[in-house]
């Protein structure tokens, strides 16, 4: 097989959540632990960082790998899902694994592949932990894939485990309520394994407290030890300072990741970091994380997190997709000027989307189009369930055509934002 064909055997024969949703989700670690086994139990090779949450997981990853990367260590980065390349989802040092070895690990495992059958993410983690113990590194981050007490990626023992936040999602999956989310979380703390979560939250805070207590496994909240403040968008880029108990501690640090949502992130980095250094070998100089933080796009190869594609029309694109996720996107457009706005929306239809359509202005032109999988919602359904919101609009064939309407439509002063999922990102991008 060549590299699309090892792509198209990966799509077509394995379960797929992105393509299919929930019945793609093994609830169990049984094949991710024979296949790991069958390459020598890879994931003990190597030191581990594991990050779990609802929103802000992959930009906490990718902040942390490129701190790592500054810092000098080897570093290997397991996210997903992919944007646009599959090999997105594994890298090292920001470089993403390479065609033939993609192609190298499937013809050698076909066999196994084939005889147990695992879901499509069970077989890139355990082709990611393969790699990454091949190539030695020295530390991986590894990104949760959905939940964590049964994710494929749970067979790790961290040096660290974080935990961003916690907001209703994958409900059908993880429970109705914070707390039952929370308690999947949660799942990915183990025994004297130090903990930081990123925000403090009524319902969840309880859950993580407990579950550490029960681990024997020092917890700490980033946002009672740490705040932001001072900050602002300065040349494409998110300056602020961060304050120890009311002391200044980091003044006018610069992250190239510009959302204003994304202080939440930097304060758990900057916590998880300060644990590492206290807990484990590795050192972090306060260089590094000024260094890292200021070019996480350049060391990692993010995208689609408040990206801007172009300038007159702005247009810009970002990933966030639950109730939570656009909370935070609308205080990303409320501090943007324009004159008017222009929405490329699409969902899919797993989610509650009719929390989200209650959160969007009505003071916007919309372009509905339906993500080019499975499980993306029809644009017309869209579109019907959008109106009972006072969302109106057009529907569009694809993403690439609404994207294109609403640039033409728009004048040099308006804003085209592109999202609702992150499937309507890839494409835009």
């Amino acid at each position: 097989m060549n590299y699309q064909q090892t792509l198209e055997f990966l799509y077509s024969k394995l379960p797929m959540f992105t393509r299919v949703g929930a019945s793609a989700f093994k609830k169990d670690l049984t094949n991710t632990l024979i296949l790991c086994e069958a390459l020598g139990n890879p994931q003990e090779k190597f030191k581990t960082l594991h990050v779990a949450g609802t929103n802000g997981k992959g930009s906490t990853s990718h902040m942390l790998a490129a701190v790592l990367q500054a810092q000098g260590y080897k570093t290997g980065l397991y996210t997903s899902p992919h944007l646009k390349d599959f090999r997105e989802r594994i890298r090292i040092n920001g470089k993403m694994m390479a065609k033939k070895e993609v192609v190298s690990f499937v013809k050698t495992q076909q066999k196994k592949i084939e005889e147990i059958e695992p879901s499509f993410f069970e077989v890139t983690v355990a082709m990611a932990f393969d790699y990454f113990a091949k190539h030695e590194v020295d530390i991986a981050v590894i990104e949760v894939g959905l939940g964590g007490r049964l994710d494929s990626t749970n067979i790790i023992q961290p040096e660290l485990s974080v935990i961003t936040n916690i907001s209703l999602d994958h409900t059908n999956m993880l429970g109705n309520t914070i707390e039952e989310i929370a308690g999947e979380k949660a799942g990915i703390i183990k025994q004297n394994t130090p903990v930081v979560v990123g925000e403090s939250q009524d319902k969840s805070k309880g859950v993580f407290i407990r579950k550490s207590e029960e681990m024997n496994a020092p917890i700490v909240f980033a946002d009672s030890i740490l705040s932001a403040a001072d900050f602002k968008l300065k040349n494409n880029k998110l300056q602020l300072s961060i304050l120890v108990g009311g002391q200044l501690k980091y003044s006018n640090l610069i992250c190239d990741l510009t959302g204003v949502y994304q202080h939440k992130n930097i304060l758990t980095v900057i916590q998880a970091l300060t644990v590492l250094a206290q807990k484990t070998d590795f050192k972090i100089d306060t260089s590094n994380i000024y260094k890292g933080l200021s070019q996480v796009k350049r060391l990692t190869g993010l995208q689609g997190r408040w990206q801007t594609l172009q300038k007159n029309p702005l247009v810009i694109c970002d990933t966030g997709h639950n109730e939570a996720g656009i909370a935070e996107v609308l205080k990303n457009i409320a501090e943007t000027k324009y004159n008017k706005l222009h929405l490329v929306f699409g969902m899919v239809k797993d989610k509650d989307i009719t929390k989200v359509l209650s959160m969007l202005p009505q003071n916007a032109t919309y372009y509905f189009a339906k993500p080019d999988l499975e499980r993306g919602l029809i644009a017309e359904e869209l579109k019907e369930q959008a109106a009972t919101f006072g969302l109106y609009g057009n529907t569009y064939s694809s993403v690439a055509t609404a994207k294109a309407a609403a640039i033409k439509s728009a004048t040099a002063k308006d804003l085209v934002f592109i999202g609702g999922s992150t499937f309507v990102v890839a494409e835009a991008l």
